[in-house]
C-alpha cells in the first residue's frame, strides 16, 4: 500500500493511554493522554526535576553494559564523553550545565575564554586557567592537553573524536608521541598556553575543544590501551576502584577546586556504577524505587516493554525524563561490496523499510519521533524536510520495482549488526525488509563491543545499525563525519559506516566548510543533506528520545540535549543524602 496508515503503540501501552487516533498523518507525531494530547513523555523537557541536590551521599547508577571508553582519547560516544568530562576530566571548554537549549551554549573550562582565533581562523590560541590540579595536587599544563591531542593519533588507541585529525596543520600520516614524535601544529610557549594550527579555517574550533581529545593527559601517567581502566582525574572525582563489566566506584578528587570550575557542583561524595544488569530488572526496580534504588539513576534507556508501566502512572511519570538524543538512527549499507554498491538496491532498502515498524518496537511515538532527512530537526530550524516522500510504512512495490531494475528480481540475502539493545529495531527491519525479498540476518553485539566490531572494516556485516549526533548545532559536525570517505579507517572507524566515497559530495563539504556565512552554511548543509540522501548510501529512521526514570530521592536532574538527552552528571545528586547507601 501507497498510503500511510496508522500504527499503534505497543499493545500495552495501547491499552493503558487513551491515544485515539493522534498521529496517523505527517511524520512527526507524539502520543496522546489524559493531558489533551500532549506528549506523557515529554513532560520535563527543557526541565530539571526534583529540586536543589544536597551535598553527600552516593549517588547509584545501574547499567547493564561497561563503557564503550573512558580514555579521553577514545572516548567519542555521548554517553560516555558526559560521564567522563563531567565527573574525570575537563576539557579546554565544554557545555553549560543547563536543561534545554541552554545546554548548548558554551562556557571556558580548562581555557580562560573561548580561544582567540588569528584574523583568518587558521590559529587559535588558549590560555589555561590558574590553580587548576589532578588528583595528586600537581598542576595541569598546556603540555598535558598537547599530549593527549598527539596520543588521539595513535593506532594503538582507536575509537576517538577525530577532529584533531581534520583540522590540524601537518597530521597527515601522524602516529602519535610514542616514538618521540610531536606535532608541530600544537605548541606550548609556556604552561599555560596552547597554540594550534589548523590547515584551514575553522570558525568552529571552540566547539571542537568540549571533546575529550582536548582533556589533559601527563605522560608520566599515560598506559596506552590501559590508560582505559585508569584515566588521571582532572575533575571533581577520581577513580577509586575499576572492575570491568562488574562495577566502578568514583570519589572525590581533593584537588578539585570549584572555584575555577562554574560548571560541575559535584553533589555526591560517591558514585557508584553497577554494571551487568538486566535491563528489564533496572527499569522495574527505579520505578519501584525502594531502598537504595532511591537513590539510583538509570545509564540505558528506558526499555520500550516498560513505557505501560510508566506512563499510565502519574507518581512514576514525575520522575520521568525524556529529553530528545538530537541523533538520527540510520541503517548504513557497505557502498564498497557488492550489492550495496548499487545505488538502486540501496534505493530499494529505503523504499522497503517499514520505519513505523521500528517506531513501534521503540516503545512507538512517545519515545520517538520518525526521520526523514540525516541530520536532525535542530540543524534545519527546527523541522526536518521530507524531499523523498517515502511512506513511513515503506513501499514494497517500488522497492521490488527498483531491485528487478538493479537485476536483483528475487531479492539477495545479507547480515545487519545492531547492539543487543537494538535487536528489537533490528527485528522490525528484517520483517519490512522481507516483503520485498531482501532476506536479513541479525547479529547482535554488546554494546560495549559495539562501536569496535563495526568500525573493524574488513569484518564487518553489510548492513549496521547505529546513529549519529551532532557534536554542537552545526551540519559540519555531522555530514563530513558520516558521509566523508577521505576520514575511513580500517579499524576504530566512526561515522561513516556506509563507508560512502563520493567525489563530488566531498568537494562540496570541502566548499561548505570554507563559508565565512554562518546562515549560508546553514542552508548548504541542509540541501547537501538531501542530495546525499538521494544516493541512498544510509536510511534514516528514527530520531529517538532518551526516557530515564530516576530514584524518588533524586534532585538536580535534566537531561542533556548536547549529550544526546542522557543525564547531566554535572549537577545531579540527592534530595537527603542520609537516605543513600552504598
Amino acid at each position: 500500500m501507497n498510503k500511510r496508515t496508522c500504527t499503534a503503540l505497543a499493545a500495552a501501552l495501547a491499552a493503558s493511554l487513551a491515544l485515539g487516533t493522534a498521529g496517523c498523518s505527517g511524520a512527526k507525531r507524539s502520543a496522546g493522554g489524559p493531558d489533551g494530547g500532549k506528549n506523557p513523555a515529554a513532560a520535563h523537557e527543557g526541565k530539571a526535576v526534583g529540586g536543589t541536590p544536597q551535598k553527600g551521599g552516593t549517588l547509584t547508577v545501574l547499567s547493564n553494559q561497561d563503557f564503550t571508553h573512558l580514555d579521553p582519547a577514545r572516548n567519542w560516544v555521548m554517553n560516555d564523553m558526559d560521564f567522563g568530562t563531567r565527573l574525570l576530566y575537563r576539557t579546554l571548554v565544554t557545555y553549560k550545565a543547563a536543561p534545554g537549549a541552554q545546554g548548548g551554549g558554551l562556557v571556558p573550562d580548562l581555557a580562560t575564554d573561548l580561544g582567540t582565533p588569528s584574523a583568518d581562523a587558521k590559529t587559535w590560541t588558549f590560555h589555561l586557567k590558574p590553580g587548576v590540579k589532578y588528583e595528586d595536587g600537581s598542576p595541569v599544563t598546556a603540555q598535558d592537553v598537547k599530549y593527549n591531542v598527539e596520543r588521539s593519533f595513535s593506532p594503538d588507541l582507536p575509537g576517538g573524536a577525530d577532529y584533531a585529525a581534520r583540522y590540524l596543520a601537518g597530521a597527515e600520516g601522524y602516529q602519535g608521541p610514542a616514538q618521540g614524535k610531536h606535532l608541530d601544529s600544537v605548541r606550548t610557549p609556556d604552561d599555560r598556553t596552547i597554540v594550534f594550527e589548523l590547515r584551514k579555517p575553522f570558525a568552529e574550533f571552540p566547539n571542537a575543544t568540549v571533546m575529550p581529545t582536548f582533556a589533559p593527559v601527563p605522560q608520566a601517567k599515560d598506559r596506552g590501551p590501559q590508560y582505559d581502566n585508569r584515566p588521571f582525574s582532572s575533575g571533581p572525582y577520581k577513580v577509586d576502584s575499576y572492575a570491568r563489566g562488574k562495577k566502578l566506584v568514583l570519589v572525590r578528587n581533593d584537588h578539585w577546586d570549584p572555584a575555577t570550575d562554574e560548571v560541575r557542583k559535584a553533589y555526591p561524595d560517591k558514585l557508584v556504577v553497577l554494571m551487568g544488569l538486566k535491563a528489564n530488572q533496572i527499569d522495574d526496580r527505579l520505578i519501584a524505587s525502594q531502598g537504595a534504588d532511591a537513590s539510583a539513576v538509570s545509564w540505558g534507556a528506558l526499555r520500550p516493554e516498560s513505557a505501560a508501566k510508566v506512563l499510565p502512572d502519574a507518581g512514576v511519570r514525575e520522575r520521568l525524563l525524556a529529553e530528545s538524543t538530537n541523533c538520527t538512527d540510520m541503517v548504513q549499507m557497505h557502498t564498497g561490496r557488492a550489492p550495496f554498491d548499487n545505488a538502486k538496491v540501496r534505493q530499494a532498502v529505503q523504499y522497503a523499510l517499514d520505519r513505523d515498524a521500528v517506531l513501534t518496537a521503540s516503545g512507538g511515538p512517545a519515545f520517538n519521533d520518525l526521520s526523514t532527512a540525516y541530520m536532525p530537526a535542530s540543524l534545519f530550524g527546527g523541522k526536518q524536510p521530507d524531499t523523498l516522500k517515502v511512506p513511513a510504512t515503506g513501499d514494497t512495490d517500488k522497492a521490488k520495482q527498483l531491485l528487478q531494475e538493479a537485476g536483483k528480481p528475487g531479492g539477495f540475502s545479507t547480515k545487519i549488526t545492531a547492539s543487543a539493545g537494538d535487536k528489537g529495531r533490528a527485528e522490525a527491519i528484517q520483517q519490512s525488509l522481507a516483503k520485498a525479498g531482501i532476506k536479513v540476518t541479525i547479529e547482535t553485539v554488546d554494546p560495549s563491543a559495539f562501536y569496535a566490531t563495526i568500525g573493524d572494516t574488513r569484518n564487518r556485516t553489510d548492513m549496521v545499525y547505529t546513529g549519529w549526533c551532532p557534536d554542537y548545532p552545526s551540519g559540519s559536525t555531522f555530514l563530513p563525519f558520516v558521509f566523508d570517505g577521505r576520514f575511513i579507517k580500517e579499524k576504530g572507524n566512526s561515522g561513516n559506516h556506509s563507508l560512502f566515497r563520493d567525489d563530488a559530495t566531498m568537494k562540496r563539504m570541502d566548499g561548505i566548510s570554507a563559508m565565512t556565512d554562518a546562515k549560508e552554511a546553514a542552508k548548504a548543509w541542509q540541501q547537501l543533506d538531501g542530495q546525499i540522501l538521494a544516493q541512498a548510501p544510509a536510511v534514516p529512521v528514527l530520531i529517538r528520545r532518551w526516557p530515564l526514570v530516576l530514584g524518588t530521592n533524586i534532585a538536580g536532574a535534566y537531561g542533556h540535549t548536547s549529550f544526546g538527552g542522557q543525564l547531566d552528571y554535572a549537577t545531579v545528586g540527592l534530595k537527603d543524602p542520609a537516605k543513600s547507601r552504598d
